[in-house]
């Protein structure tokens, strides 16, 4: 198979022929047929993240199952299928709690074995982590729900439990920010965005945002809401993010951490003070679980929720280095969620054998 490699942090990113992935016994190899590109796996290459080497990067994708394990019930050679990012052991007590995108077994693909931005991926533990997708959905959507969109609708439906005509805030209009503002206001919920960027925030209005700020400025998203949100998400991950999310909220608000905190920001304070006499929550948020999925889907389906909306391109397999290469731009972080097609077609059938050659 073909696949994007990198052998050292900040190396060459190359495509090349590459074994084709052993299939696990509870497990499934897809042929990838779209894969978004992600700022997370950006973060692996320039080391931030670190991962073992060398790696094939990738962990948002759509594609057919072409081969299963002996152990797999669920899911047979044929399905259209995607999977969360984070892949769940299937036999821990947190997995059978439903809550698999905090396994404490999990697996990242792109991150702890070889990703999607290959013709071929491996998922572990199918019958818990694969997600069969309806006919209406094709692989470019399906492939880039798979980190920032799961993400964000994760954080607003299941962490902070947003009803229809609360205010929520957004800190950060990158892509989970963006699809914050696009699932939230598909909730019934009213939006204040907040991003330093001018297009970010521009991007923000046109997917629903009520109201834009070029400033973290939480006593004006106060004045604006009568007394602050319901529930404010920190998209961007940073200690001034954090503390303006929190400073935002109305009394028994929720406060969402979607963003990672790294580095300095991973010890970072929050004004307490607020929290106990408001008393305000203050909740983590980590991907999806594959059994979250069929809300989601369903209101994709429907056309409630919109998804190419927040498409900004779709490019040939080839382009794959060079788009992550390009997220060393921050400006490319409101231009929408860029994926490649991989191979094969929308309806269901495996790729051929063949094709071109290494790139």
């Amino acid at each position: 198979m073909r696949a994007v490699m990198y052998e050292s942090v900040g190396g060459p990113l190359q495509i090349r022929s590459m074994p084709d992935p052993d299939c696990p016994v509870d497990g499934a190899v897809i042929a990838v047929q779209a894969t978004g590109v992600c700022r997370s796996d950006w973060h692996a290459w320039r080391g931030h993240d670190p991962v073992p080497l060398p790696m094939i990067p990738g962990h948002e994708f759509a594609g057919v199952v072409q081969s299963v394990g002996p152990e797999v019930r669920e899911f047979a050679i044929g399905d259209r299928v995607t999977a969360p990012f984070v892949n769940a052991c299937g036999r821990c007590a947190t997995c059978a709690a439903g809550q698999g995108q905090v396994c404490p077994n999990q697996t990242q693909p792109g991150f702890t074995h070889p990703g999607s931005h290959a013709e071929l991926v491996a998922v572990r533990a199918a019958d818990i982590n694969l997600v069969r997708l309806p006919n209406s959905i094709d692989a470019v959507t399906a492939a880039a729900l798979g980190c920032r969109f799961a993400t964000a609708f994760h954080a607003l439906t299941a962490q902070s439990q947003l009803q229809p005509g609360e205010w929520v805030s957004v800190f950060g209009c990158g892509g989970v920010g963006l699809s914050a503002v696009l699932i939230a206001t598909a909730l019934g919920a009213r939006v204040v965005g907040v991003d330093p960027s001018p297009a970010a925030c521009q991007r923000a209005s046109e997917l629903g945002a009520a109201a834009v700020f070029t400033q973290f400025d939480s006593a004006a998203i106060s004045d604006l809401t009568g007394g602050g949100v319901a529930v404010s998400l920190d998209a961007v991950g940073s200690a001034a993010t954090a503390a303006a999310s929190v400073r935002a909220l109305r009394r028994r608000g929720r406060h969402v951490q979607v963003g990672l905190m790294l580095d300095a920001a991973a010890h970072a304070a929050l004004p307490w003070s607020e929290l106990v006499a408001k008393e305000l929550e203050v909740v983590g948020s980590h991907g999806m679980a594959a059994s979250d999925y069929p809300r989601l889907l369903a209101m994709i389906a429907s056309g409630h929720l919109e998804v190419s909306r927040l498409l900004g391109r779709v490019v040939a397999f080839e382009q794959l280095p060079v788009e992550l290469a390009a997220m060393d731009n921050l400006v490319a972080q409101s231009a929408g969620i860029v994926v490649a097609r991989v191979g094969g077609n929308e309806s269901g059938s495996l790729p051929q054998d063949g094709g071109e050659g290494d790139a």
